[in-house]
């Protein structure tokens, strides 16, 4: 099997969010879920805790909301102005 995307899932404070996903984006995370706890030799992961870091990771990957961000923040920011 391939590498997943996402490592580890990480435990942080979270903020409540109330979010519906269609049935099939739901039992695609369940999968997902199941696969990534057997990959990383953890205990069960509930599909809720891939929702953030599959986010980030998207963001993080998006060029044009980094480049946004980055501006938005530099003009913002008396450092760098």
């Amino acid at each position: 099997m391939k590498k997943l995307r996402l490592g580890p899932i990480a435990d942080e404070k979270p903020v409540r969010l109330s979010v519906e996903l269609p049935a099939a984006v739901h039992r695609d995370l369940v999968e997902y879920a199941r696969l990534l706890a057997r990959e990383n030799g953890q205990g069960e992961i509930a599909p809720t805790k891939l929702i953030p870091p599959m986010l980030a990771r998207f963001m993080e990957g998006d060029r044009a909301f980094a480049r946004t961000k980055r501006s938005r923040t530099s003009s913002v920011d008396p450092d760098h102005g």
